[in-house]
């Protein structure tokens, strides 16, 4: 009877695993761009658009790298990785924003995030820092990486902290933000999905934290801290 030969291998089961990743951003458009630029490279295994569904269906879908916007109209990436770094430490997360702010860039790194690039990174730049990412790699755009190294260096022995800044919740640093680049109250209401009476709002409280009183000098304090 003749032998049966051996069966040969899957060449197939070379190729490195596919990772899975997850979507955090409040523009659908543009997580269906990201969905479909990634789509050949990982598995986007699911989206959230808010910080609440981010944090259920993070800790439902288990990925191994969060893509996440820094501002959403619920508190942004920050909310999210200090609700998910304690209960899910395994997952690791890549701060993926328009805005290249060094208060951003340090607030995210401080919260637990792995790496900050900004949106006008390529497809294959991003795919890169994301496999980098998993593996255990801190990886920022190069003008970014500077903000960090920066901040550090400044006080090498003390965490990066700004005890006036720290005091405002997310909300009103992204009322500051806008409002320190022109921004009239009508559209911050319209930017951030709020009413122009909560602006207002917003506003007095950031006023009255950091004792000032006009919107010229919190213009000028954030453009020192660099948050314009």
């Amino acid at each position: 009877m003749a032998e049966h030969s051996m069966e040969q291998p899957d060449p197939t089961d070379a190729r490195p695993e596919r990772l899975r990743v997850f979507l955090v951003d409040d523009h659908a458009m543009f997580r269906a761009g990201v969905r479909a630029e990634l789509g050949a490279h990982v598995d986007v295994v699911g989206e959230a658009s808010t910080v609440a569904e981010a944090v259920s269906r993070i800790a439902a879908t288990g990925p191994d790298v969060v893509l996440l916007d820094v501002h959403m109209p619920d508190g942004g990436g920050r909310a999210v990785l200090e609700a998910m770094r304690r209960s899910h430490p395994q997952v690791k997360f890549l701060a993926l924003s328009v805005s290249d702010a060094a208060e951003d860039v340090i607030g995210l790194i401080r919260a637990g995030a792995r790496g900050y690039v900004t949106k006008t990174i390529s497809p294959d730049e991003l795919t890169a820092a994301i496999r980098r990412v998993a593996d255990g790699d801190a990886v920022f755009s190069p003008r970014l990486a500077g903000f960090v190294l920066d901040a550090f260096a400044a006080r090498p022995d003390a965490p990066v902290a700004d005890p006036e800044l720290d005091q405002l919740t997310n909300r009103e640093r992204e009322v500051l933000r806008l409002l320190a680049r022109g921004y009239a109250y009508k559209e911050i209401a319209k930017e951030l999905f709020i009413s122009i009476k909560t602006v207002e709002t917003h506003v007095s409280n950031v006023l009255r934290k950091l004792q000032m009183s006009n919107r010229y000098e919190l213009s000028r304090w954030a453009a020192d801290r660099r948050l314009v």
